[in-house]
């Protein structure tokens, strides 16, 4: 078992962070990065809803010393409500705090086909085109760093099979089968299943799905980026709300059928309360909503240079340079 010669030429001679939690998946990647010589520093969440996650942490710790290596931990509160959106929430800001304190380059997350199945499904059942199916790709660019996610290719049955081969300790997280989560609903249900019987087509289908992703980012070109505005270059008008979703899920917000809805009907929108969109000729305009009052002088700029009047508040709170942006 092997990752593509792709992932280790990327990873070689980088700062890497693993999103570790001593469970399969993440073991399983770090003793295959460790076979091949990519050392990477690991970053473990403790939710404090399981005695075993203690010695999920003492094990990391354990892997940090004997590889000589760095393990950052950290306790998340107790989250009352929403707790997988509060989860994930909480810890890649831990993660995104140690990337910018310690210079990292990549941060790795052992996501694997089973979880991309299980995505897929979720969305499919809310109601959501190709770029909101496939939730995870293997290479994602963040503002100062890669999120990698190398084991897409790979099944659980496959990755246990190789830590059992070569006697790699792990451990089972039994709040994995609660159904009381809607993914682990999704798992128990379906993903696992489909995955034992339809493996291979399962695995062509997501190479279709992301070939699919690949033309719709040919309909459009990013000209300008700054902080977190974003200006694209439509080549074809329809493609406004696929745009849209793809630019606002790098971003890390996934829109609802009713948002695309209400974006096909009026192209200058707020979504979410959070995102402006405006489109000005074919020139899209993405931003975070920002409600400012803006002086005489620089609405007029805006109008003579056609900037939409939603995104503006952004530009202006920010201080972004508008020399270029005549459309």
């Amino acid at each position: 078992m092997t990752l593509s010669s792709n992932i280790y030429s990327l990873l070689t001679d980088k700062k890497i962070l693993l999103a570790f939690s001593g469970g399969i998946d993440s073991t399983a990647l770090f003793f295959l990065l460790n076979e091949h010589g990519i050392k990477c520093d690991l970053a473990i969440v403790d939710y404090g809803i399981r005695e075993q996650s203690k010695d999920e942490v003492a094990y990391a710790k354990e892997l940090a010393s004997i590889y000589n290596i760095k393990c950052f931990t950290t306790t998340a509160p107790k989250f009352e409500s929403h707790f997988e959106q509060n989860a994930r929430n909480f810890r890649y800001e831990f993660f995104e705090d140690i990337i910018n304190k310690e210079g990292y380059e990549i941060l790795l997350t052992a996501h694997q086909l089973n979880d991309n199945l299980e995505w897929l499904l979720m969305r499919l059942c809310k109601g959501a085109g190709v770029s909101e199916l496939v939730g995870l790709n293997e290479i994602t660019k963040k503002k100062n760093y890669l999120l990698v996610r190398p084991l897409l290719d790979f099944t659980k049955d496959e990755l246990l099979e190789y830590l059992k081969t070569n006697n790699h300790k792990y451990f089972i997280d039994q709040t994995n089968s609660d159904e009381g989560y809607e993914r682990n609903y999704f798992r128990v249900n379906y993903s696992d299943k489909l995955i034992k019987k339809y493996e291979n087509g399962i695995k062509k289908s997501f190479k279709y799905l992301n070939a699919d992703i690949l033309l719709l980012k040919s309909k459009y070109e990013i000209i300008f980026e700054q902080k977190e505005l974003k200006v694209a270059k439509l080549e074809d008008l329809n493609y406004m709300t696929k745009t849209v979703d793809l630019i606002l899920k790098e971003l890390g917000y996934l829109m609802s059928s009713k948002q695309r809805e209400e974006i096909q009907e009026n192209k200058n929108v707020v979504i979410g309360g959070l995102w402006a969109i405006g489109l000005s000729n074919n020139i899209l305009f993405i931003a975070p909503h920002r409600k400012v009052v803006l002086p005489k002088e620089f609405k007029e700029m805006c109008r003579i240079n056609n900037i939409p009047p939603l995104v503006r508040g952004y530009i202006y709170d920010e201080s972004i340079d508008t020399i270029g942006f005549k459309v």
